[in-house]
C-alpha cells in the first residue's frame, strides 16, 4: 500500500532527480510530485512523495526529517489529504526561502 509524505521547506533548486536521491535508499518510490507556481513555473518549495510501502514511508520520516539538506531543514511527515481542496499561492521571499500562502 503506497503511503504519501509531504517533504517541506526544499531548497529553490530542488528537483526531482535530487527528492529520488534522499528518498530511495528508504523503500521504492512510486511517485514524486513537486508543485509549481502558476505565474514563474518555479517549485512551489515543497512536494509529496508517495513511497510504495508504508515501512519505506516511515524510514523516510525518521530518516529525513530534521535533515539539513541544501542549506534548508527538511520538513518530512505524512501527508494526510483533507476533503476540502485549498488552491496552493507559492511565493518567494527575498531570501529565496519559499512561502506557502
Amino acid at each position: 500500500m503506497n503511503t504519501k509524505l509531504y517533504a517541506g521547506n526544499l531548497a529553490a533548486t530542488t528537483i526531482e532527480g535530487g527528492l529520488q536521491h534522499l528518498f530511495s535508499p528508504h523503500g521504492n518510490i512510486a511517485e514524486i510530485n513537486i508543485p509549481l507556481e502558476r505565474e514563474s513555473g518555479r517549485p512551489c518549495g515543497f512536494a509529496i512523495v508517495t513511497m510504495a510501502t508504508p515501512e519505506g514511508a516511515q524510514a523516510a520520516m525518521l530518516a529525513l526529517n530534521g535533515k539539513m539538506v541544501d542549506a534548508q531543514v527538511l520538513t518530512v511527515i505524512e501527508h494526510v489529504q483533507t476533503q476540502k481542496v485549498q488552491t496552493i499561492k507559492c511565493t518567494a521571499s527575498r531570501t529565496g526561502a519559499w512561502q506557502v500562502a
